[in-house]
């Protein structure tokens, strides 16, 4: 991941810092869409949280949300950890997304949208149940980056 980690903002590269630390806090050896969730909800200042805060999302009830579906899964020894094939696939269409907006960078944005492009991890099912959407996202998102 290192050479496609130079594409990520310095943000990005925090948020997924720190869902490898959420994944370690659960016990995981793995990194999932809920530890990258999690990490996004970590860095206020990014587009990402500042585009779920404007859409009235609290960021504390989001964390509950997610650590209540966590909670419930099996925990395994942090050893070696992995990123999982839906987070991967999150990354890759945050790529994608980042070239469409003609970014030459990969922000928190373009992970957000990531998680709720790919529709069926553990983040999209707890953004879309607190009413976010990926119009509602990209809508915001471009109104936070006019000004």
């Amino acid at each position: 991941m290192t050479s496609r980690s130079e594409k990520f903002s310095e943000r990005t590269r925090r948020v997924l810092s720190l869902a490898q630390e959420e994944a370690k806090r659960f016990n995981h050896n793995y990194i999932g869409t809920e530890h990258i969730l999690l990490g996004l909800a970590q860095e206020p200042k990014g587009v990402g949280a500042l585009t779920l805060i404007a859409l009235g999302v609290d960021l504390n009830k989001m964390r509950g949300a997610v650590e209540f579906i966590i909670d419930k899964r099996e925990r395994f020894p942090s050893q070696a950890m992995d990123i999982t094939p839906r987070a991967k696939k999150v990354i890759e269409l945050a790529r994608d997304e980042a070239q469409q907006m003609n970014h030459h960078y990969i922000g928190t944005e373009h992970i957000l949208i990531g998680l709720l492009r790919e529709g069926e991890g553990v983040a999209a099912q707890v953004l879309e149940s607190l009413g976010v959407t990926l119009e509602n996202v990209r809508v915001e998102v471009q109104r936070i980056l006019s000004q």
